[in-house]
């Protein structure tokens, strides 16, 4: 069983993650790479929750193709072009992340390979 980690010796947590989240051994991982907002018809939409509604739409399909969901996710990675943008793609990430939450970053970069691109969300999960 997977142990969720927020000690109260530490700030609680900012939004809904987890500070740590421990594997137990001979769990099986899956590292899911950063997936953008693009729909499969390579359409992108122009608002921030849209591209992170694909982003966590593509990782699950990903996760579903290893038999594992969200709720098997042990830490996201978040990263978009504008801090601007964290507020949106929290509420839309919250939509999408089990209870107890998975460890989280979310980080501002300057730009992924294509300006339309505004948010990239990486995955790792196990099943136990």
């Amino acid at each position: 069983m997977k142990q969720f980690l927020n000690p109260a010796t530490i700030r609680a947590p900012f939004g809904q993650y987890s500070h740590g989240v421990a594997v137990p051994a001979g769990a099986r991982w899956l590292v899911v790479s950063g997936q953008l907002g693009v729909a499969a018809d390579g359409a992108t939409p122009s608002s921030v929750a849209e591209q992170t509604r694909l982003c966590f739409r593509n990782a699950e399909a990903v996760l579903r193709a290893a038999g594992m969901s969200l709720k098997d996710a042990v830490r996201v990675c978040a990263f978009v072009t504008d801090t601007a943008y964290f507020q949106e793609y929290m509420a839309v990430r919250d939509e999408f992340v089990s209870d107890p939450p998975p460890a989280s970053t979310l980080i501002a970069v300057r730009g992924f390979a294509r300006p339309e691109f505004k948010v990239e969300v990486e995955v790792t999960a196990a099943a136990v």
